[in-house]
């Protein structure tokens, strides 16, 4: 088989009914910062997709592809990557492509066949069933006692279904042979912390000690007084600012959602401080570069006010996942559903690795920041631990 024939293949093999998804990988540059791409047959309003998934470093991206539009992009992979893994109703298929491009095709028949069900895709999977009723979100109002997801609620619902899967995730990373101490800094009204709280105690059983923190004396006190009448004995609420809380010499998860501007870096630096094993942040009002940036080689952007808020919010973003990534996390910039349906919907997690950084990562961020004329609060609030 020659590669136009196997891009042909595939093409065919993947729209025609029997594709249950697949792995494209292993790359032909060290240098493509791309990974791998994960492949699988979607339906939007009717229509059959191919769903892409770009798995970066530390960024995943998808793309929805039409059937007509799909020998194109399979061809640009290919001529990327050297490996397919592909399953498909009745067969498994694994391709390796050499130097030059001559193709090595093994297959294997399944024993029972499997059926390719597009209303999976349809109806989303959620970790918490939209059919259970579950104590914490009956009392938060978004289930009724039977179990149904208010229709105003449903938002809501996939919200905290979204930060359940970055919890179930981040399960490597926990400890499992004592308490595992969790701090949320602002947790507001709470619903994630309550989501957490659930996931980890009641439906995995962990060991826990959830403290959520917000300045709102009333919100706090409501949330305390839920807890309470829920029964969940290792979740407590205060009132303090991220500064002041002083409680804690080492922390195993630090949650941060929505903090304002610079108080995001103060509690992913406090993080790294304690020496957290896991670090979930929803950023918000990310003011501090937009007074900084100054770049001549990016007036063609920056001259637009609107584009100018934007990229220093992205900026700042990348930054902090770059930092966190130079003493000792891997560090990841995810799509997440913010609660009041902005456009500050980037997650940062990030896992401890104890990885020490390259020179040449090191230069990388530094050559980003003097590009941007940038001075970052947290790069100054991890000074001790950066080498730079």
């Amino acid at each position: 088989m020659q590669f136009e024939e196997l891009v042909d293949e595939f093409t065919r093999r993947i729209t025609d009914g029997s594709f249950i998804g697949g792995t494209i990988s292993q790359s032909r540059t060290k240098t493509d910062e791309l990974k791998r791409v994960k492949v699988k047959p979607v339906e939007i309003k009717g229509q059959l997709h191919i769903q892409f998934e770009y798995q970066y470093e530390r960024v995943l991206n998808h793309e929805n592809v039409t059937p007509d539009a799909l020998r194109a992009h399979l061809q640009q992979l290919l001529e990327r990557f050297r490996q397919i893994h592909a399953e498909f109703s009745d067969e498994k298929v694994q391709v390796q492509l050499t130097k030059k491009f001559k193709v090595m095709w093994k297959s294997e028949k399944v024993a029972s066949e499997k059926v390719v069900d597009l209303s999976h895709n349809r109806k989303k999977n959620y970790l918490l069933d939209e059919n259970t009723p579950y104590p914490f979100l009956v009392r938060l109002g978004v289930q009724t006692p039977d179990g149904k997801v208010k229709k105003q609620k449903h938002d809501k619902f996939r919200q905290i279904n979204r930060f359940v899967e970055f919890i179930d995730d981040s399960l490597a990373h926990l400890p499992k042979d004592r308490t595992v101490r969790i701090l949320d800094f602002g947790s507001g009204k709470s619903y994630l912390t309550f989501a957490l709280y659930h996931y980890l105690r009641i439906e995995k059983g962990l060991d826990i000690k959830v403290t959520g923190l917000d300045l709102k004396k009333e919100v706090i006190e409501e949330c305390s007084t839920i807890a309470k009448d829920l029964g969940y004995d290792n979740l407590e609420f205060l009132v303090g600012d991220i500064n002041d809380y002083n409680d804690e010499t080492s922390v195993d998860m630090v949650v941060t959602l929505h903090a304002c501007d610079v108080a995001t870096d103060m509690a992913l630096a406090r993080a790294v401080k304690w020496g957290a094993k896991v670090i979930l942040s929803v950023p918000c009002c990310q003011h501090e570069l937009f007074s900084q940036v100054n770049s001549p080689a990016l007036d063609v952007m920056l001259q637009h006010g609107l584009i100018k808020e934007r990229f220093s919010a992205l900026a700042t973003d990348s930054i902090r996942a770059e930092l966190l990534s130079l003493v000792g996390y891997e560090a990841q910039l995810l799509e997440f559903i913010d609660m009041e349906h902005t456009p500050k919907n980037i997650l940062i997690r990030a896992y401890q690795t104890g990885r020490e950084a390259s020179a040449d990562e090191v230069k990388r961020y530094t050559e980003f920041r003097k590009l941007l004329n940038a001075d970052p609060f947290l790069e100054k609030e991890l000074g001790d631990l950066l080498n730079i």
